[in-house]
């Protein structure tokens, strides 16, 4: 499944950067992620509960930062397991400042899963994907917006 995007934000390519970085935010932010726990350096262990259309499951796995480029660009790069499947994924971000106070960022990359998910249809995690993308960026706006 391919994933593709991008969004501006109301902040600095470096903000970004600092709060994309942060575990803590990162796991508030993102939608169905309950906790992420530092293994080490960039090196994540990620729960998740996410429903996709009918079926809904825990997922645990590793979420690991690679190919960074401060404040640029880096590589996510997500291995999650599953009663209902197994998702790896790679998808690249960058970070494109527009202005002081506006940035743009970009994302695209391959996931590719397993199990019942594999069977759920290509329309509906498309769908799925779509909207868990609109939440995590609005999620990131609103948080930015609290610490101005």
């Amino acid at each position: 499944m391919e994933l593709t995007g991008n969004h501006d934000i109301s902040a600095a390519a470096q903000t970004l950067w600092n709060l994309l970085m942060d575990p803590d935010f990162l796991a508030r932010i993102t939608p169905g992620i309950t906790r992420m726990e530092k293994i080490s350096d960039d090196n994540y262990l990620a729960i998740a509960d996410v429903k996709i259309g009918p079926v809904k499951g825990s997922f645990k796995g590793e979420v690991q930062i690679t190919e960074k480029q401060e404040p640029e660009a880096f590589t996510l790069m997500v291995q999650q397991k599953s009663s209902i499947g197994n998702v790896a994924a790679s998808v690249r971000i960058r970070i494109q400042e527009l202005s002081p106070e506006k940035s743009n960022i970009q994302f695209e990359g391959k996931a590719q899963l397993s199990g019942l998910l594999a069977r759920t249809g290509q329309r509906v995690l498309s769908g799925v994907a779509n909207t868990l993308s609109r939440q995590f960026f609005e999620s990131l706006e609103a948080e930015i917006k609290q610490q101005v």
